[in-house]
C-alpha cells in the first residue's frame, strides 16, 4: 500500500515567505536628508567665507570687514582684502590664517556634499557603506578645520588697520566695531554640521522585507 505525503500548509508558507524577494530602497530617508543637509550647510558656510561682513565698523553704511573682502561704503564700494600685493595684504596673519583654514573646510564640506549625493544614487552594499563612511569623515575633518579658523579670526581683532576703523579694539575684544552677520553664519554652519557625520552613520540604505503572509492554520 503506497503512502502519499501529505502537505504541511504551515511549512509550504514558511518555505513561500522565505523564497520571496526583497525590495530595495531607492533612497532611505535619513539618506535623502544627509545630502539635502549637506547641500544646505555647504551654501551657507559658501556664502559665509564670501561675506564682507565679518566685521562691522560704526557708522559706516555698507562698510566691513571680511575674510576676502573688505567694503568701505558708496561710492568706493568692496574690494578683496588681499588687494593688490596678493594674499600677504589681508591686514592680519591672523585673518590670513582664518582665510586658509576656512577656505578648506568648505573644500571638504564640497567634496562631501558630491559623495553624499553619490552615496544616495548607489545600490545597497559595502561601496555605498564605505562612500558613506569616507564623507562621513570628511564631514568631521570640515568641521574641525573651519571651528579652528573661527577661532583664530579674533586674534586679528588687535591689528592696526582694525584699530584704526575699531577703537580701543584687540584679542576678542572688537571694540566699536560689532560682529556682522557673516561670522554669526559661519558660527551657525558649522554648529550644525557637526551633526553630519552622525547622519552619515545611518545614511545607508537597507534592505526591507516585505510583510510576511499571514499562516492560516
Amino acid at each position: 500500500m503506497l503512502s502519499v505525503p501529505v502537505p504541511v500548509a504551515g511549512a509550504g508558507a514558511a518555505r513561500g515567505t522565505g523564497s520571496l524577494p526583497r525590495r530595495r530602497t531607492m533612497c532611505s530617508g535619513v539618506g535623502c536628508f544627509w545630502a539635502l543637509l549637506s547641500a544646505g550647510l555647504l551654501a551657507a558656510c559658501a556664502a559665509a567665507f564670501l561675506s564682507p561682513a565679518w566685521l562691522l565698523p560704526p557708522g559706516r553704511a555698507a562698510a566691513g570687514f571680511g575674510l576676502l573682502w573688505r567694503c568701505s561704503g558708496p561710492p568706493r564700494g568692496c574690494h578683496g582684502s588681499a588687494g593688490p600685493g596678493g594674499f600677504g595684504d589681508i591686514p592680519s596673519g591672523s585673518w590670513q590664517t582664518s582665510a586658509v583654514l576656512c577656505a578648506g573646510g568648505c573644500a571638504l564640506l564640497a567634496l562631501s556634499s558630491l559623495l553624499a549625493i553619490v552615496a544616495i544614487l548607489l545600490p545597497s552594499g559595502a561601496c555605498e557603506r564605505k562612500v558613506c563612511t569616507l564623507a562621513g569623515y570628511m564631514q568631521t575633518a570640515a568641521v574641525f578645520i573651519m571651528a579652528s579658523g573661527l577661532l583664530v579670526y579674533p586674534f586679528g581683532f588687535n591689528s592696526a588697520t582694525v584699530k584704526r576703523f575699531c577703537e580701543n579694539s584687540d584679542i576678542y575684544y572688537a571694540g566699536d566695531c560689532q560682529i556682522g552677520w557673516g561670522y554669526m553664519l559661519a558660527i551657525v554652519g558649522v554648529m550644525l554640521s557637526v551633526f553630519l557625520p552622525f547622519f552619515a552613520k545611518y545614511a545607508p540604505k537597507e534592505h526591507i522585507s516585505p510583510t510576511p503572509i499571514p499562516t492560516i492554520l
